[in-house]
């Protein structure tokens, strides 16, 4: 198709004119006839929002997805370009990418009228058929739809009653494409009032011009529901003018949010090589966004944004990466320790409420990581109980019996990955246990385990760990008590 390039030898092929929304419905009919996946890369809506999404664009909607912060909103709004044809005619030098067989500028119709069936075709890829827009406070009429251009009047020496001096704004630009507007609560109510005729009646009207071009658009709008009350809200009427409003969430379970980290985090080659990540520190990473979205300190309203979790392990290998380049080896493996190096990628990504403000965001950010190693631990090793009848017979008695012999254990920030492991290896009875209770743990990620152990015991309060310059310090819970005193 691409090597037609005359209106006359477009309309021999037999190529028909559809609308944007015809044509998204029957590239979608056959991918979900086929059984390819509509949506690749967007990971956990596979039963929620994706099969909403779908019917919307089946029943030719206009779709608003309304969700918080970082639910992949615009990325299914981007995703819905591979539903488009592969290339599309245009009336060569239009404007707003006139159909060759049913032409709407003044341009684009004065042209076929001249040139008739030897008026040129262009023919555009599908990622040019979509365009976005982020609704700011200083987005005005004009942008959006278009205005009297004076310095067009004045070089074609035109009246301003004449239609050419017209200039389109982003809208009639994006004409056969999928136009988004993100934030649009963002966008003033005199500004949404202005979209009600391209919603409804598919035309527009500017500067008092009797203008019906009948626009083919789809349009995609996001919305996060805390905008209707902090910063504006969605006009009523618009609200009704949108076909679909579809709901988005954040991932439900760890293995899901695990697949979208993986997927967006980036990192390079070597990064990747020279930092090995146990599956148990991937595991806690994830938890701490969803304690996040639990926890009494963070606005639950404001959201936690999976970019969260993306940022965190980005810092996390980073933070290993950093202490490997320092002592000169060339690879290494990540430590919970490393896990402090994570709090600047949580403290700037939560809303904190007055609670939360109290304590301070990289106080909250350290509560998240403890929380997720206090939820993870009872599904490697026997629950710890508050009260103990027979604190001797517990699983842990013997790892709290070498504690309270030793006077102190240190794991130092940036100790040789060798003199990490001769630490806890001398901690012998964290071997026993985890030969107990996880002996087919990977090997490669046995000392991670023996020190997720000690932060387990210091989580339920058996053990005491303090910061010290270099490093962190576990002790006997109660020998500490006692030097106290």
């Amino acid at each position: 198709m691409k090597d037609i390039k005359t209106l006359a030898e477009l309309k021999k092929s037999g190529w028909i004119s559809r609308s944007i929304k015809d044509e998204l419905r029957d590239n979608l009919r056959t991918k979900i006839k086929s059984g390819k996946p509509v949506f690749e890369g967007v990971h956990g809506f596979e039963n929620t929002v994706i099969p909403e999404l779908e019917r919307a664009i089946l029943s030719r909607h206009n779709i608003n997805l309304l969700g918080l912060r970082g639910q992949a909103k615009t990325r299914l709004a981007r995703k819905m370009i591979e539903l488009l044809d592969e290339y599309m005619p245009i009336v060569e030098g239009s404007e707003i990418n006139d159909d060759p067989l049913n032409p709407i500028s003044r341009f684009a119709k004065d042209l076929i009228a001249e040139k008739g069936d030897a008026t040129s075709i262009k023919w555009i890829h599908r990622s040019e058929r979509f365009s976005e827009k982020l609704a700011t406070p200083d987005v005005t009429v004009a942008d959006l739809i278009g205005d009297v251009d004076p310095i067009k009047a004045a070089n074609l020496k035109l009246s301003y009653a004449d239609d050419r001096v017209i200039h389109f704004g982003m809208i009639p630009r994006a004409n056969r494409c999928i136009f988004v507007i993100n934030e649009l609560p963002d966008l003033q109510a005199r500004i949404q009032v202005a979209l009600f005729n391209i919603l409804q009646e598919g035309d527009i009207q500017i500067r008092g011009f009797k203008v019906r071009m009948a626009l083919d658009m789809q349009f995609v709008f996001t919305a996060n529901p805390e905008d209707y009350t902090n910063r504006g809200s969605i006009v009523t009427p618009l609200k009704d003018r949108i076909g679909s409003q579809i709901l988005t969430h954040y991932p439900e379970t760890v293995a899901i949010a695990k697949t979208i980290t993986h997927q967006e985090a980036k990192l390079d080659q070597l990064q990747s090589d020279a930092v090995h990540v146990p599956n148990l520190a991937k595991d806690l990473l994830e938890q701490i966004s969803f304690e996040a979205r639990e926890s009494e300190y963070i606005d639950a309203k404001s959201g936690v944004s999976a970019r969260m979790s993306i940022t965190a392990y980005e810092n996390l290998l980073s933070t290993a990466e950093r202490r490997a380049l320092l002592s000169g080896s060339d690879k290494t493996s990540v430590r919970l320790s490393d896990f402090m190096g994570i709090i600047p990628a949580i403290t700037g990504k939560v809303e904190l409420v007055y609670e939360g403000e109290q304590e301070g965001a990289a106080v909250v950010a350290q509560y998240l990581i403890a929380d997720a190693i206090k939820t993870f631990f009872p599904a490697y090793f026997p629950k710890i109980e508050k009260l103990e009848r027979d604190a001797d017979s517990s699983p842990y008695a013997k790892i709290l019996e070498w504690f309270f012999a030793e006077t102190g254990f240190e794991l130092l920030d940036d100790a040789t990955d060798e003199e990490y492991k001769k630490q806890l290896d001398a901690v012998t009875p964290l071997e026993d246990l985890i030969q107990k209770y996880q002996p087919e743990f990977p090997t490669e990620d046995k000392y991670f385990l023996k020190e997720f152990i000690l932060w387990g015991l210091v989580e339920y309060d058996k053990l005491s760990k303090d910061r010290v310059d270099v490093g962190y310090q576990f002790k006997d819970l109660y020998s500490s008590y006692i030097n106290k005193l």
